[in-house]
């Protein structure tokens, strides 16, 4: 099986693992550090988004030029660690934004309070407001990309399609599906928000994932690491996006990764970015902010990010017709019963 390039394997968000990344031309620096350069803009951000084939170096010098202002993108490892930096920094923050928030971890950033709100006028004007539910209604949290979360199910393997969540937990697929650690990893979360939008009832939420155990190959620390070992053969399924398959066509030609779309519906992820109360640079923030989400901005995320851009006046490229699914319904779970649900599912998958 060929697998990923490098390219590819880079690409996306979701976002989520501790691997080092390159230095970006405009000083992509570690979570090490202390003190913000002058006229510059500090965003905390995870690592794909600002590795070597991620979108953060392109943005960084677009903004650039659009602005005259610098980024210096904060690599935190994942969008989980992104939060946990902000918070740990509330009373001395070091980042001006940050990046990475996704509505499942949105609840835990706004009940810390570390946020400032922000009326764009940009986002008031271009962004669903379904997208910007998603994230709460305190102006706090803007999004810039989203996709929903699919099982990838390598076509060539022999086995049957699953149809639904429940065929997941069917004994012919013992050890052939791929998870992420809903702990560190946003798609790992998403998954677990997923389950549990379609089982509400906890008796039912628990005999799934009893029934999905065997199944489980490894629960990987991030997206990276999962879908890397997809790529490698490990497993025919791996949780990810409806996105992903178009990525392996657009660098590869790869055409035999299917995202799988269920009837019952898939959980969506929406990505936010965030200003920080009194953050050093708080007037760039806003300009930061404002940029981000700017069709200029947006057209450099669905090659990079593999997302889809919440700019709706952004051309997609002819790989996501041809490759990326499209959901015939949304579902999710309550912010309230997700701390319980990890714990259930992570306790059942390491008994």
């Amino acid at each position: 099986m060929k697998n990923f390039s490098l390219k590819s394997i880079h690409l996306y968000h979701a976002m989520f693992f501790s691997a080092a990344v390159p230095l970006l031309a405009l000083l992509t620096v570690s979570c090490s550090k202390t003190e913000p350069v002058s006229g510059e803009v500090t965003v905390y951000s995870y690592d794909s988004f600002v590795s070597e084939w991620g979108p953060g170096d392109k943005i960084a010098k677009a903004f650039n030029e659009e602005t005259g202002l610098t980024v210096n993108f904060v690599n935190c490892g994942s969008g989980v660690q992104v939060l946990s930096r902000a918070v740990s920094e509330k009373k001395n923050p070091v980042a001006d934004v940050i990046l990475g928030i996704d509505n499942n971890t949105a609840p835990k950033a706004l009940a810390a309070d570390i946020l400032d709100s922000y009326s764009s006028r940009e986002a008031d004007a271009i962004i669903n407001p379904i997208l910007r539910a998603q994230l709460g209604t305190q102006n706090k949290l803007i999004p810039f990309d989203y996709s929903h979360f699919a099982i990838i199910f390598d076509t060539r393997c022999g086995l049957p399609e699953p149809k639904s969540l429940s065929d997941l937990t069917d004994p012919i697929y013992t050890k052939q599906l791929i998870l992420m650690d809903p702990r560190t990893s946003t798609p790992g979360l998403g998954f677990v928000a997923w389950v549990r939008a379609i089982y509400k009832d906890d008796a039912a939420f628990d005999l799934f994932w009893q029934g999905l155990k065997p199944n489980v190959l490894t629960m990987a620390p991030g997206w990276s690491a999962g879908y890397g070992l997809f790529t490698k053969n490990e497993a025919p399924m791996v949780i990810s996006y409806t996105t992903s398959p178009a990525a392996n066509y657009e660098y590869d030609k790869i055409n035999y990764y299917k995202a799988l779309v269920f009837d019952e519906g898939h959980a969506m992820q929406v990505e936010a970015a965030g200003i920080l109360k009194n953050a050093p640079n708080k007037k760039g923030a806003r300009k930061f902010i404002d940029f981000l989400i700017s069709e200029k901005a947006q057209s450099l995320l669905p090659l990079t990010q593999w997302m889809y851009p919440v700019n709706e006046n952004v051309v997609l490229p002819e790989s996501y017709k041809k490759a990326a699914a499209i959901p015939v319904r949304t579902v999710s779970a309550s912010p309230d019963v997700m701390p319980d649900a990890v714990d259930r599912a992570v306790s059942i998958l390491s008994k």
